[in-house]
């Protein structure tokens, strides 16, 4: 028997998940400027991978890689350690919210796809809500801004590779277990990231505190999702899905409070563009009983 609905605490549960993966961000932005990019992007898919490994790995032994999908599994953790990688390299010179802003594109992008890669039927207010999103980033991104042009580039490699990522992940939910699916994003990306330990493994020498913060990029990511699980658990995802927008929110405040940084109007005016665009799109599969991107 499932468990009854608690739409209330899965809001409150979304919302504190979001705010974990706002201060994945804040924290990688910080450790980012000081220390070996891939080294950060190493600790973040090795720590959880061996966390995933001394809980499920007794009980679950073999299955806990059984995939009928073997290569779509690992070209998703692919996309997902280019989505981190070039998200770190980029909020090393833009700001928290104008980054997250442009990483919303995804949600975008995946609703434009979803017709010729998943077979959808992509209505024409899909179509509007994504050009009015695009409109958005011009703004953030716009000539003449502040903001690094080579960041704001690897941000929306960013956005590219985490739409790629929820294609697949779409794909692989009809097959594959969470679990499986959650395994292999840690355990490739662990893999790929620790062969190249002997190009950038230079010895450091970090404060306690730094090495905390070097930690908790494991941690954040993991805490993340499993209160994402545990949200739409107790609510369904139609009453979620509004509300993952607030993770522009915390990305605000944080970048305010850590780093000083306060958007300008016009950036705050197409940071708003890309959130009415994705909430537009986010009530327009909820009134047709998808599954938001």
């Amino acid at each position: 028997m499932n468990p009854p609905l608690r739409p209330l605490r899965g809001i409150a549960l979304l919302l504190v998940a979001l705010l974990a993966f706002a201060s994945f961000d804040a924290t990688a932005k910080f450790l980012a400027t000081r220390y070996p990019l891939p080294m950060l992007v190493w600790v973040r898919y090795t720590l959880p991978c061996l966390l995933l490994l001394a809980w499920f790995g007794p009980r679950q032994g073999r299955g806990l890689v059984a995939t009928r999908h073997p290569g779509t599994q690992i070209v998703r953790a692919l996309l997902l350690v280019t989505c981190t990688g070039s998200g770190m390299a980029a909020v090393r010179t833009i700001p928290l919210a104008e980054a997250t802003a442009i990483l919303f594109v995804a949600p975008l992008l995946v609703t434009l796809a979803a017709g010729p890669v998943l077979g959808e039927r992509v209505p024409r207010r899909a179509w509007a809500a994504t050009a009015i999103g695009f409109a958005g980033v011009l703004l953030i991104a716009r000539p003449g801004t502040h903001l690094d042009a080579a960041g704001c580039a690897l941000m929306l490699l960013a956005a590219v590779s985490f739409a790629a990522y929820q294609l697949l992940t779409r794909r692989l939910a009809a097959t594959d277990r969470s679990l499986v699916t959650l395994f292999y994003s840690m355990s490739v990306g662990a893999l790929v990231m620790t062969l190249g330990l002997p190009l950038y493994g230079s010895r450091i020498d970090p404060p306690a505190l730094h090495l905390l913060l070097i930690a908790s990029l494991g941690i954040w990511g993991m805490l993340g999702h499993f209160l994402l699980i545990r949200a739409f658990a107790h609510a369904p995802a139609s009453s979620l899905s509004p509300f993952l927008y607030c993770q522009l929110v915390w990305a605000t405040l944080l970048g305010w409070l850590a780093f000083g940084d306060l958007p300008d109007w016009i950036t705050a005016c197409g940071i708003a563009l890309i959130a009415a665009a994705g909430l537009a799109i986010a009530m327009g599969q909820r009134q047709r009983g998808q599954p938001p991107a």
